[in-house]
């Protein structure tokens, strides 16, 4: 990684509170100092500035930007990135999330071709496609998402595409519109343990995305399926590993486990910093329950090395089917 050490979730402009009107009520929780261990240093390699020009160039709106993935530096000086489709404004209000909040537009409908050629320009290997909720769409965006998924497979067939879904809450048929677009991944992340969903993601259900991630495999068992956790918001580690037999029961291939970082004073606090160690130990665990692939660390996100996993995870499946 380039340039000085820096947290970048420290640089975010005091501007990006207004992002968040629902969140103004909010008594300010502080922001914790971070660890050594998941500083990061600030981005301005020449390829994160190409990268960025693509977007520009393109009308596209990427999740590291948007969510202030602190490992933006890093993927895009790769030239690594991850499409956020249909918007840059979210229906729903998670304490977690930095995305902002609101009534979203119409969706583009040049979006997928733009996607589709920003992938060739980049040379991308791997892309990852995700998206704000859209609960305001009759099929929560699952018919844009199979278009982009279809654009994609057309404009750049050797490239894999991995998708992170909303969880298509009460939208009937959405799950087999994506399924049906052949995308090589269906990612959907739980985010939390169930205790917290009332305070964490309160216009989302544990059940609804876990059976999500049931319903794909019971669709087309082939398709590979992943799911991420955030520690740090006050879960214990027996709900962790509750979570994690939740998503084995489901036949979910591979699970992702990273730091909570705190975007605004208005977001749900940090109860604590998991260790590194720690994160081990649960890789540890994780594995022993059957997961194809598991990532955790403090700095893992869903597409963190994501086409490298990608690769992995294939070879981990033909192992065990050897």
């Amino acid at each position: 990684m380039d340039g000085t050490p820096n947290d970048l979730g420290d640089r975010l402009p005091l501007s990006r509170a207004e992002r968040h009107p629902e969140k103004a009520h909010r008594p300010d929780n502080p922001i914790r100092r971070k660890p050594d261990w998941i500083r990061v240093r600030a981005p301005n390699s020449p390829e994160y500035a190409e990268t960025k020009r693509l977007m520009r160039q393109y009308g596209l709106a990427t999740v590291c930007e948007e969510a202030a993935c602190p490992n933006i530096g890093e993927c895009w000086k790769q030239k690594h990135a991850t499409f956020m489709i249909m918007g840059e404004t979210c229906t729903r209000a998670c304490a977690f999330c930095n995305v902002a909040t609101g009534k979203p537009g119409a969706l583009n409908p040049h979006e997928p071709a733009n996607i589709a050629e920003a992938v060739g320009k980049l040379g991308l290997g791997h892309v990852v496609v995700t998206s704000v909720d859209r609960d305001d769409l009759l099929d929560g965006g699952a018919g844009h998402f199979a278009a982009v998924i279809t654009a994609l497979h057309h404009q750049a067939p050797n490239t894999t595409v991995e998708v992170l879904t909303p969880d298509f809450l009460r939208k009937e048929g959405a799950i087999a519109t994506v399924v049906a677009a052949r995308p090589d991944v269906f990612n959907h992340n739980l985010e939390t343990v169930p205790r917290l969903y009332p305070t964490i993601r309160p216009g989302a259900r544990y059940f609804t995305s876990l059976q999500l991630l049931s319903k794909v495999k019971e669709i087309d068992p082939s398709m590979f399926t992943k799911s991420g956790l955030m520690v740090g918001l006050g879960e214990t580690r027996e709900e962790i590993l509750q979570v994690m037999d939740d998503l084995r029961a489901a036949d979910v291939d591979f699970l992702t486990v990273g730091q909570y970082l705190q975007p605004t004073p208005k977001h749900a606090p940090i109860d604590r910093f998991w260790t590194p160690a720690e994160f081990d130990e649960l890789a540890t665990l994780a594995r022993a329950k059957g997961f194809l692939m598991v990532s955790a660390s403090p700095l893992t996100r869903s597409s963190y090395h994501a086409g490298d996993d990608f690769a992995r995870l294939r070879a981990a499946r033909a192992a065990r089917s050897a």
